[in-house]
């Protein structure tokens, strides 16, 4: 939301994203491969990563077959190639399974995620997904903002009634330091122009700690964690009892 020609971060923005709108495939690819470009700059990985590794120290992880984790809105794929090569270090068996909207990150996903890797690239509505397998560990990373605060709601919820083990939400804090500082970063750096303009809206769409407290409680969703990570990360999760 804007208030004359200033941003207002008092509130999260309405304004659309473009790679949420029509776009034909290369557009869409080379928005995603610069968008992972900006996460390994920014280690967007690590929060995701960091929670794992807590619940591997907490041996939570199955014992009788592989761990399943899914990754809502995967996008180009790169966070769960991430998971792959953790999982891969520690000696964890995982089956993998994204899910998004959009038809073109499945194919843009397959095209950049080497043979071997245990992962399933679906496309559909989160919703409606009906997994074969149970879900162990539900992911989201850089999508919470593209959510209305109706739908976040309703997807918090969703976690946690299907994710068995926890689930771990990675996402932006509103500020004025990143907006700004992303908005000429991004023209410095040359980044795809959905990119240019994607990142400020994405943070103007952003959380504050508040918003994710004030959703939580209306998902009914108790003994959730917030965190703030470098780069102005808030990151929101839950292990459930055991």
């Amino acid at each position: 939301m804007r208030t004359g020609s200033a941003q207002d971060f008092s509130r999260r923005s309405q304004a659309p994203e473009l790679m949420d709108g029509e776009s034909d495939y290369e557009t869409f690819r080379g928005c995603l491969t610069d968008l992972a470009r900006v996460n390994r700059m920014t280690l967007a990985y690590r929060p995701t990563l960091a929670f794992l590794d807590a619940l591997h120290r907490k041996d939570l992880f199955p014992k009788d077959r592989p761990l399943h984790v899914l990754d809502v809105g995967y996008g180009h794929g790169d966070m769960l190639r991430a998971v792959a090569e953790w999982a891969h270090r520690h000696k964890v068996a995982v089956t993998l399974t994204g899910i998004d909207l959009n038809p073109w990150s499945a194919k843009a996903a397959t095209e950049a995620t080497p043979a071997g890797i245990p992962v399933t690239w679906e496309t559909g509505d989160v919703f409606a997904l009906q997994p074969a397998e149970p879900i162990d560990i539900s992911l989201s990373a850089l999508v919470a903002h593209h959510f209305s605060d109706e739908m976040l709601v309703r997807f918090l919820r969703w976690q946690d009634e299907t994710a068995r083990i926890g689930w771990f939400v990675n996402d932006l804090h509103r500020h004025p330091v990143p907006y700004h500082v992303f908005r000429q970063a991004s023209r410095l750096l040359r980044l795809h122009p959905f990119v240019q303009h994607d990142g400020p809206v994405s943070i103007a769409r952003g959380f504050v700690r508040k918003d994710w407290q004030n959703s939580l409680a209306a998902a009914g969703v108790e003994g959730a964690d917030i965190g703030w990570w470098v780069p102005f990360r808030l990151c929101v999760s839950r292990v459930k009892p055991r």
